[in-house]
């Protein structure tokens, strides 16, 4: 059997391994430079006060997305290759969406936060607040369209179609958990500064997160850029908001506010669903 006739069979599979194994390949220099385990003596330059545009990006791009175009067009060809990049582009979605998306992540990640630590928020500066929107357009274009056209884009679809809504999110959930635990030992991870409860935690806020990812995904018709923007909102949120809104707690606890949040809006979702999450019935059949 050639690798073609191999690729056809399991698409599935072959994109998650290629997904993990080209980013993991992409991000091992990162990982040992002294932005890591500092085995290799050198740094990566700081684009926008940060290191992980250089040492994270690439990784990321080379991972997702050209692992499920690759797999794409292999497997379906033209046909496949234009339902993908249809899904990418699906902007025409009703406008309720995108503001209940933009206003709704930081409300559930303020009042999980408050609840976990019982401190009123404070007020963002002015600086933060006009930062805010093209922070979250550079969010999209980076870790938005590195990811989603991979995990939401091709896998999803596949998977629900296969195991069910529920069934294909608790598959997904983890696996994408599991693509980012190498960039815990990296300036990403904030490395060395956490438990082997932290890669636990996050691994479990990916699957609660993906349940809310695919209920979003499912109700706007498969609408990618809804789902980018879920996505990166809760990046964009931490990033530039957050510690000004709590600037008495640490980054640990943004993920134990990821977790209470994501998880009980999941499970809000999930009964009110009947763990249907907005799915419907294919019209193409995926392989």
């Amino acid at each position: 059997m050639t690798i073609t006739e191999n690729i056809r069979r399991r698409p599935l599979v072959w994109f998650f391994v290629l997904a993990n194994a080209l980013s993991w390949a992409a991000w091992a220099p990162y990982i040992l430079s002294e932005n890591g385990l500092g085995l290799l003596h050198f740094r990566f330059p700081e684009l926008l006060g940060t290191s992980q545009l250089a040492g994270v990006l690439p990784g990321a791009y080379l991972g997702p997305i050209f692992s499920a175009y690759v797999v794409t067009a292999v497997t379906d060809g033209r046909a496949g290759l234009r339902l993908w990049v249809g899904r990418l582009a699906k902007w025409r979605v009703n406008w309720r969406w995108y503001v209940g998306v933009v206003l709704a992540v930081p409300a559930v990640l303020t009042a999980s936060t408050v609840a976990l630590s019982e401190q009123n928020p404070m007020l963002p500066a002015v600086a933060t607040l006009v930062a805010y929107v093209p922070g979250l357009v550079l969010q999209m274009v980076t870790t938005g369209l590195a990811e989603e056209p991979g995990w939401r884009d091709f896998a999803l679809p596949r998977l629900q179609n296969r195991f069910g809504p529920l069934g294909g999110t608790l598959i997904l959930g983890p696996l994408w958990g599991v693509w980012h635990l190498p960039l815990f030992f990296s300036d990403w991870g904030n490395w060395p500064h956490w438990t082997l409860l932290t890669p636990v935690e996050f691994v479990a806020t990916c699957v609660t997160f993906s349940i809310i990812m695919t209920w979003v995904f499912n109700r706007t018709g498969e609408s990618l850029p809804i789902a980018m923007l879920l996505h990166t909102s809760v990046n964009n949120f931490f990033s530039i908001a957050w510690s000004q809104m709590f600037p008495s707690m640490s980054i640990q606890d943004t993920s134990h506010a990821f977790l209470l949040g994501s998880g009980t809006i999941a499970i809000v979702l999930l009964a009110a669903t009947r763990g249907r999450l907005g799915h419907r019935a294919p019209v193409l059949a995926l392989r």
